[in-house]
């Protein structure tokens, strides 16, 4: 597509919305669109409210480039209005955004798919807030969350769940996922069209890869590529590719991992979930794993305005 045909397509692109990562959302929804200018399209960038639909249909866009995360934005929702109102999309569609939403669906794709996971179990937050339901060291999370918002580790020796479980103004649902802990790094990778883009590794400068990791000065830093061995290099681009297509994303997703390397060599991979609406900032981990593969962002973003479709 030449310049001159970018400046004839108006792309909408949606960010912010109302779910516990809005903040989020409104950063990679701008620096999605400034890139989009860059690019040379007509670009209206949209902080989304409940009148997303009435909004959408005064304006008339050519595409909508998702830049939502989090419910609403990620789960299917917007994608059926999108959907109704005929307007071409980017990112994965309706079922598939709402499969990967869910963890324990999408893990029971996967595990059908034959792919690796660790054991889980979903119980009441009443219930897994009374008592341990599995042998520490566990995970408790949401089962529709991004962005790491409501987990928990619950370490060796702990002598109680988390008080969190308890609180009033707990947030996340009335069930929760209880899943094994598995040791080890954390690894991702990004899929772009069905094709695996590397793996990195993720060193967090808290205990885990949770919210402040992710979008805190410093919180983390990115090793590209990841420094492991080549076997479980492949593996883990082959995972995220089979679970990209189990789940029928479209477009750019990212699959998370734990890499198991504390037993034997080579060590085992787990996969912990697919987040089709990934972070989207020049230093997000997709963009960083496309300009490791010499594409630019703003190649990354135009070639997702390509891509956009209905029925997806």
């Amino acid at each position: 597509m030449t310049d001159n045909a970018a400046s004839s397509i108006h792309v909408a692109v949606l960010k912010g919305g109302w779910s516990s990562e809005r903040d989020v959302s409104l950063v990679s929804g701008k620096a999605c669109g400034d890139a989009l200018v860059g690019e040379g399209f007509h670009v209206t960038q949209i902080d989304v409210g409940h009148d997303v639909a009435d909004v959408l249909s005064a304006l008339a866009p050519d595409v909508a480039f998702n830049g939502l995360h989090g419910t609403w934005g990620e789960d299917g929702c917007v994608q059926g209005i999108l959907e109704v109102l005929e307007i071409p999309y980017t990112h994965s569609g309706v079922l598939a955004s709402a499969l990967a939403m869910d963890k324990p669906l999408s893990k029971n794709v996967f595990t059908a798919a034959g792919l690796p996971c660790e054991e889980s179990l979903v119980v009441k937050r009443g219930v897994a807030a009374a008592s341990h339901q599995m042998e520490p060291p566990y995970v408790v999370k949401p089962l529709a969350d991004g962005s790491s918002v409501g987990v928990f580790i619950v370490r060796e020796g702990s002598e109680r769940p988390p008080a969190a479980l308890s609180a009033d103004d707990w947030r996340f649902g009335d069930e929760v996922m209880i899943e094994k802990y598995v040791p080890g790094r954390e690894l991702t990778v990004a899929v772009m069209g069905g094709r695996a883009l590397g793996v990195t590794e993720i060193l967090s400068a808290t205990d885990f890869y949770d919210y402040d990791a992710k979008y805190k000065e410093e919180g983390s830093r990115h090793i590209i590529p990841a420094d492991i061995p080549s076997e479980i290099e492949s593996s883990a681009k082959d995972i995220a590719e089979k679970a990209h297509a189990a789940l029928g994303c479209r477009g750019v997703s990212r699959a998370d991992f734990r890499y198991d390397d504390t037993g034997s060599a080579p060590g085992r991979l787990i996969l912990l979930e697919i987040n089709t609406q990934p972070g989207m900032t020049p230093t997000s981990l997709v963009p960083e794993q496309a300009v490791h593969t010499g594409l630019s962002f703003g190649g990354l973003v135009r070639w997702m305005v390509e891509d956009a479709s209905c029925r997806r």
